[in-house]
Parts: structure tokens; sequence; C-alpha cells
């Protein structure tokens, strides 16, 4: 990891780099355009992660509900296991305020998010399969 920006989205264009790396990471629940500018719309921070100037991921971080925030980091493929994840993460998580505890979930085939989230405290709290499809996902929690 050499020169890492870290930029809060605003506007289409950043918009649709941040909705990009979603898709790619999370290629079963691709959005639309509509549905990343709802995601706004909702109050969620949404930031994008540069290399220098070569986007390598994104995060998400949606606001408290009851002092439980859910945070989420996700890294290009090619970028992984440099660094990035947790410089994201831990951007996110900084800005987390009045929050007691700290949610994520990961598709259930990314065995890299998994073990990066174990790796940082989480801890599985359940495992779904969204009405009509067939993706496992893996809700995780950690308490501050």
């Amino acid at each position: 990891m050499s020169d890492l920006r870290l930029v809060l989205v605003s506007g289409a264009g950043a918009l649709e780099k941040w909705r990009y790396v979603h898709n790619v990471v999370v290629p079963s629940a691709a959005m639309s355009a509509e549905e990343a500018q709802e995601r706004l719309a909702r109050g969620y921070r949404l930031e994008n992660a540069y290399d220098g100037d070569v986007l390598v991921g994104c995060s998400t971080v949606r606001p408290a509900v009851d002092g439980v925030v859910t945070v989420i980091a996700r890294v290009l493929p090619e970028f992984r296991r440099r660094g990035f994840g947790t410089a994201l993460y831990e951007h996110a998580l900084a800005g987390v305020q009045g929050a007691e505890v700290v949610e994520t979930c990961v598709l259930g085939v990314n065995e890299d998010g998994l073990r990066f989230a174990r790796r940082c405290g989480f801890v599985e709290v359940e495992r779904y399969v969204l009405d009509g499809e067939s993706d496992e996902w893996v809700d995780l929690r950690l308490a501050l």
C-alpha cells in the first residue's frame, strides 16, 4: 500500500465508482444506480478508496440504530492482502459515534472477507439466504 486516499462519495461519478466496486465484490447483490442513490438518501456514509489515482475499494457505514452500526469494507480482488481492507475498516470505524456494537455482513463464499472480519474480532451471529435467492450471507458482530 503506497498512497491510500479515502474520498467521501459526492456526485454521480463518485457514486458510480462506489457502485462498481460493490458490484464486483458482491456480484450476486449487484445494485442499480438508483439503488446506490437510495443508500445516499438514507444517510449511509459511502467512501471510495484509491491507491494514488487507482480505485481499490469502497466502504459503507450505515447510520446507528439502537446503538448498532453496520460497517462494510470492500476491496477489489486484485488489491487484496495489501492492507487496504484494514485501512478502510479502521477509517470507517473511527467515524462511528454513539454505537455500542458494530455489525458487518459478508457474502458466504467470500472467504477473504470472512477471514478478515474474524481477524478484526467479529463473531458470526447468523447465516441466511434472502427470500427468492440462493446466496448465503453471514452477519457478524463486534462489541465495542
